[in-house]
């Protein structure tokens, strides 16, 4: 088999977004721009695969790891001077490299993989990805001969009348010999008004030569969409949001109102679950079978087990088990871990919290730096006192423990097994197994009190 590389050209600041974050860097349903690139073409089998950076050098790079290795375009000339700074990666190499913009999220696999065989097949020493659009202003058109070959590009500003009605155009995505394409860069000049270099200049150069040069069309154009500006931005992200949620209702997910439902790239979501209205599912989350989710919920990498129901709330980088309820209005905040049949009600707050099976804190609640039993209940207003100003403390509450209504439990305590806590209770030692805590002033009653403030109020 052919070895294959690919080029990634994400060197750009994208001054047309008008950020301070660079233009790759934007995310496209939760993942970057460049993110998606990379990981449509980390399903193939590359040899290589580089990244081209210049702007934001060390924050995509940072991002990106080491799913690429990396040439540097200090300077940016233009797009053929860009595929040139991997030279020192690639002119030895034998094989088919693609180049590819680090501003196209919408390219799949499935097209990608396309090109390559396609250009292949057809022994080209390069193929140039091209789509059919309906108003093709702006783009560059594809001019084929009578065999098909392509015969050049013409930019919009230079096509005739009759160039300008063609609407295959160019996407800016292209196969190369590889040995081809290097000894092809070497020669293209930087003699136009911008004083860069362009990398379709390698294809008439290639064509002068009489090398075999061809154009692939994918039926998708909206997979060639590059992203130069916020509305462009805006566009990508419809686009993909409706790939997403299209496979997941095919592979069994009821989605209420698609248009309103927000899914990252990476989430899964088993059968049978039904997402309601406003539902946001980001990052590497997971989400079980027959689950009920929403609406108005935000989970952020969680993963939640079969049959749990979450309702108007919120959950972040935390384990939800199965038969879970939790809400509404209830808040799960980083590195939480909810067992089975558990209930969290309206506005309780976990955090950094392991939540043992079956307990309950149903409502007006926060519960941090614990460890929670199994068969525990939280009476309303219980609140774990983790925090002295300058340290957090762990508290502990055994399995089969009550919480009265009301009561703080001052860390570090623990509350034993089976113990009780009084309503309204202040615990600042340890509880013992079976014990009941009672930490409250005693009750005085003031007999006739009102008619002396009467009597003050009048004077």
């Amino acid at each position: 088999m052919t070895n294959r590389y690919a080029v990634i050209l994400a060197a750009g600041q994208g001054t047309r977004m008008k950020s301070a974050l660079y233009k790759v860097l934007h995310p496209v349903c939760g993942k970057p721009m460049v993110q998606h690139v990379i990981d449509q073409l980390s399903v193939l089998d590359l040899t290589k695969m580089i990244t081209v950076v210049g702007h934001g050098a060390e924050k995509v790079q940072s991002h990106i790891g080491e799913k690429s290795l990396f040439a540097l375009q200090a300077e940016q000339l233009g797009t053929a001077h860009a595929v040139m700074q991997a030279k020192d990666l690639l002119v030895d190499e034998e094989g088919t490299t693609i180049v590819v913009c680090g501003d196209t999220p919408l390219i799949t696999t499935e097209t990608i993989d396309a090109l390559l065989q396609y250009h292949e097949n057809t022994n080209s020493k390069a193929t140039i990805l091209t789509a059919y659009a309906e108003d093709p202003t702006g783009y560059g058109r594809i001019i084929r001969n009578e065999s098909g070959l392509v015969e050049k590009i013409v930019e919009h500003k230079d096509a005739s009348e009759t160039e300008r009605a063609v609407k295959e155009i160019n996407t800016g995505t292209y196969c190369f010999d590889n040995k081809a394409l290097f000894d092809s860069l070497s020669k293209v000049s930087n003699e136009n008004v911008q004083g860069e270099y362009y990398l379709p200049d390698v294809i008439e150069i290639l064509q002068q030569a009489g090398e075999v040069v061809t154009a692939y069309q994918t039926p998708h154009f909206e997979e060639t969409l590059g992203v130069n500006d916020r509305y462009a931005l805006s566009q990508a992200e419809e686009i993909m949001k409706k790939r997403i949620n299209k496979k997941h209702m095919l592979n069994g997910v009821t989605i209420i109102d698609p248009s309103n439902t927000y899914i990252s790239a990476d989430a899964q979501i088993g059968r049978d679950t039904i997402l309601h209205p406003g539902t946001i599912i980001q990052g590497a989350s997971v989400i079980g079978e027959s689950c009920e989710i929403g609406p108005n919920t935000e989970i952020k990498d969680s993963c939640i087990g079969n049959e749990s129901i979450l309702r108007h709330s919120v959950i972040h980088n935390s384990e939800i088990g199965n038969e879970v309820t939790i809400g509404p209005f209830a808040h799960i905040r980083p590195q939480s871990s909810i067992a089975d049949e558990v209930r969290i009600g309206n506005f309780v707050e976990i955090k950094k919290t392991v939540f043992g099976k079956g307990s309950k804190a149903s409502h007006l609640s926060y519960i941090g730096d614990a460890e929670v039993g199994e068969n525990v209940n939280l009476g309303c207003g219980s609140i774990t006192v983790n925090y002295d100003g300058k340290n957090k403390f762990l508290t502990k509450i055994e399995d089969g423990a009550f919480i009265g209504c009301n009561s703080n439990l001052i860390a570090p305590v623990t509350v034993g097994q089976e113990a009780y806590v009084a309503a309204g209770s202040t615990i600042t030692q340890d509880v013992p197994g079976k014990a009941l805590s009672i930490a409250r002033a005693r009750q005085v009653n003031k007999e006739d009190y009102a008619e002396k403030m009467d009597v003050h109020k009048k004077s």
